[in-house]
């Protein structure tokens, strides 16, 4: 026999119901869900030979994360940071991707240092449609095999950075020119990106000598080097390598008639090398906190890093990592939104100033246009420890010295 509609039991049931829906209890769990952190996965690497670098980076991260919870987050949400280590290799770096994204559940992910991880990264997200903004030189990242709607390039490009610095380097110190450079993506890139801004001003490469990433010993190219006679030797090489690669340089006397540049001067390396080995050695970067002399923007990130680490200035791969993170939590308050495909959108509409200056993500591939800065390291004439490259020249941010849309297989051009 079944109970009737207008059965007082059953009246009773619902009402409990009804009553239990709209209890503190049911509503302190809705907002509890409301109020879920923003989660942003940051894998990079914290031990290896970038693992100086990558600790700026997470400071600085962090630095973001902090800024926009104090402003108030996005709905009465906060910003969290799951930091990884992908120990410099792609294989664990797409594991601890799908980690962060199947297990912590993260909305977002930033990171990596090396063109190599960054692609495994960027792999991992992009299948899974999770927005990924890398802060590491890649020139592959941007091509459309590689690419995705949920793909977003915080960092400098090799194409543009080794552009720069030979448009400024190869008309002032000559056009034969050695590159000593680690044998992976990076420095295949770096060396391409000399070559083909060197081309049109008759730049002639001796020889391109290649080592593994890691190399601790430098001695046996040196002589080679030294034989070919080159006007400039590039290091095209990175962290640990160029430090090495830089001090017994300096010491097997190439200074004195070879001029050294690198197309990414780091100022983790020049601050680890020393004065003395990289004196004279020029190189790009995407930023320098001496800057802060003529950019407001810089001068305020400069004084939340100071304020936030004890007197200490944030680097360049450290500014990218603030950038990185502060940029797709803006792109969530322009949507309103934690949604990736509306978050990319705001992402390509984004016109920012965090710190060096006016920057823009281009919309057929989101590489973010923005100035190289030309930095010669100095062992004269510092204010203090921090004090230790000359800003030489700004390149201005420019699409046209990025490769072009078509040429990286985007059929829709800006």
């Amino acid at each position: 026999m079944t109970q009737s509609r207008f059965d007082p039991r059953r009246r009773a049931i619902v009402g409990a119901a009804a009553a239990a829906a709209t209890s503190p209890f049911w509503f302190n769990i809705a907002r509890a869900q409301n109020n879920a952190p923003i989660k942003i996965g940051f894998p990079t690497p914290l031990t290896g030979a970038f693992s100086a670098e990558a600790q700026d980076q997470s400071r600085a991260a962090e630095l973001a994360i902090r800024e926009f919870n104090e402003s108030g987050g996005f709905n009465g949400r906060k910003a969290e940071l799951l930091i990884r280590d992908d120990k410099l290799n792609a294989g664990e770096a797409a594991t601890r991707t799908l980690e962060l994204i199947e297990k912590d559940k993260v909305d977002f992910v930033v990171g990596s240092l090396s063109a190599a991880t960054q692609l495994s990264i960027n792999a991992v997200c992009r299948d899974r449609k999770i927005i990924f903004n890398s802060i590491s030189q890649s020139d592959a990242i941007n091509e459309a095999k590689d690419w995705s709607l949920y793909t977003f390039h915080e960092a400098l490009n090799p194409h543009l950075t080794a552009g720069a610095v030979a448009r400024y380097a190869f008309p002032k110190f000559g056009k034969n020119v050695v590159y000593l450079t680690a044998d992976y993506a990076y420095g295949h890139e770096m060396v391409r990106g000399f070559q083909r801004a060197g081309a049109p001003l008759g730049v002639k490469t001796l020889a391109d000598i290649r080592h593994p990433i890691g190399t601790a010993d430098f001695s046996a190219f040196l002589p080679r080097i030294q034989a070919l006679k080159p006007d400039v030797l590039v290091l095209c090489n990175f962290g640990r390598d160029l430090v090495n690669s830089a001090k017994q340089a300096t010491d097997f006397g190439l200074k004195a008639n070879t001029k050294i540049i690198t197309p990414v001067l780091l100022y983790t390396s020049r601050l680890a090398g020393g004065a003395d080995a990289f004196d004279g050695i020029l190189g790009g970067t995407s930023y320098y906190w001496g800057m802060e002399d003529t950019i407001p923007a810089a001068k305020a990130f400069n004084d939340k890093f100071r304020k936030a680490y004890g007197g200490a200035v944030p680097s360049d791969y450290g500014a990218l990592g603030y950038a990185g993170v502060r940029s797709v939590l803006q792109a969530v308050r322009d949507a309103k939104s934690t949604e990736s495909i509306k978050v990319s959108i705001a992402l390509r509409q984004l016109r920012y100033n965090w710190y060096k200056g006016e920057q823009f993500y281009r919309k057929c591939d989101h590489q973010s246009v923005q100035s190289v800065i030309i930095v010669e390291s100095k062992s004269k004439d510092m204010k203090d420890k921090y004090d230790v490259f000359k800003t030489l020249a700004i390149e201005k941010p420019d699409e046209r010295n990025l490769r072009s849309c078509d040429e990286l297989g985007h059929k829709i051009s800006t």
